[in-house]
């Protein structure tokens, strides 16, 4: 899931990438884009946006482009704050949850590595279910990159109207002409990213963090990539954004999640994490043993193949399940067949 993750937030950077380059040649603020599908991009979604840059920098008057710009980025970005800060908060808990129920975890993917048998690898796999959903946890983490997809119409729409407008590729916003690069505000912006994704290091777990360092680099790289031969107005854009994300992080990494971190320490203080399984459930090469409970989603699955192929593992009535073996008759169970194996030696 993390690759799917990194992999999708990735393609949304580089289908970015491909949308702010594709037009770029010598002739960038003459010929405007035709047919499908710049073209018809730059009619429905980057010309109303040329409008409404218009509007306002009339209403803001001096610098007004710059400014308009500014306050797009203020407002795209303010929309997007809950819904990020919510998804944070919620993959914050997922974290530390995960952080708890790793001892359980790890039994049962070391088990999954040392089992070739389908029905074994399908027993194991309805333990781990199990023990996400008895604990309030989830195995499927949201998307992080839903946020960014949205955003790619804005700011391709906000280059196609800065770079195909004469009034606002000309205009000048403290001393930076709009149409053309600007280094200096490349690099700032580019820095702003950097800090941002500096700041998540600070809170992440210990074994994401390596996970976590490419982005620290890749989110940086892309931004000064891009912005490096984009016009300056939409480096302004990265530039606000930027600003925002700092802040952002600032509020998640020394707020929100702190504060998660203390709440869920004193709720699992009170209240233990629920154990599904034990080690006294595995061998001692880390197989998966007959004294572990069955995943209620394989029970009934094998209930729809009619039965277990094994005729011994057949329920009989009133005899007493594995999903009923509690650990101290599992412990117990475990060291006479210890004892009996001794015995044979």
């Amino acid at each position: 899931m993390k690759k799917l993750r990194r992999t999708g937030t990735f393609g949304a950077l580089g289908l970015m990438a491909l949308l702010l380059t594709a037009c770029t040649n010598k002739n960038t603020y003459k010929i405007i884009p035709h047919g499908f599908p710049f073209g018809t991009f730059y009619k429905y979604i980057s010309v109303p946006i040329q409008h409404l840059l218009e509007w306002i920098s009339t209403q803001l008057g001096g610098n007004g482009y710059g400014l308009a710009i500014l306050a797009i980025t203020l407002v795209v970005r303010l929309v997007l704050m809950p819904s990020m800060l919510k998804q944070q908060r919620n993959m914050t808990i997922q974290q530390e949850k995960a952080k708890v129920l790793k001892p359980q975890l790890a039994l049962l993917q070391k088990a999954a590595k040392m089992t070739k048998d389908q029905n074994e690898s399908m027993r194991i796999n309805g333990l781990m279910q199990d023990v996400y959903k008895q604990n309030g946890s989830s195995m499927m983490p949201s998307m992080g990159c839903l946020t960014l997809l949205i955003q790619i119409p804005i700011f391709s729409g906000l280059y196609q109207a800065v770079a195909y407008s004469p009034e606002i590729s000309k205009s000048v916003f403290f001393g930076i002409q709009l149409g053309n690069p600007n280094f200096w505000l490349t690099m700032i912006a580019s820095a702003l990213y950097a800090v941002q994704s500096l700041m998540t290091l600070i809170t992440a777990p210990e074994e994401q963090r390596k996970t976590m360092s490419t982005m620290v680099v890749f989110s940086p790289m892309m931004t000064f990539f891009i912005s490096v031969a984009a016009p300056a107005g939409l480096t302004l854009y990265f530039f606000g954004t930027g600003l925002i994300m700092v802040l952002q992080q600032a509020i998640l990494t020394f707020g929100i999640i702190p504060s998660i971190r203390k709440r869920l320490d004193a709720e699992y203080a009170k209240k233990p994490p629920v154990e599904v399984v034990t080690p006294a459930m595995f061998d001692e090469d880390g197989r998966i043993n007959d004294l572990a409970p069955m995943p209620a989603s394989f029970a009934a699955m094998q209930g729809l193949r009619g039965g277990s192929d094994d005729g011994d593992n057949a329920s009989t009535p009133g005899a007493p399940t594995a999903t009923h073996t509690t650990v101290g008759d599992a412990e117990a169970a475990l060291r006479a067949r210890n004892a009996g194996k001794q015995k044979r030696e």
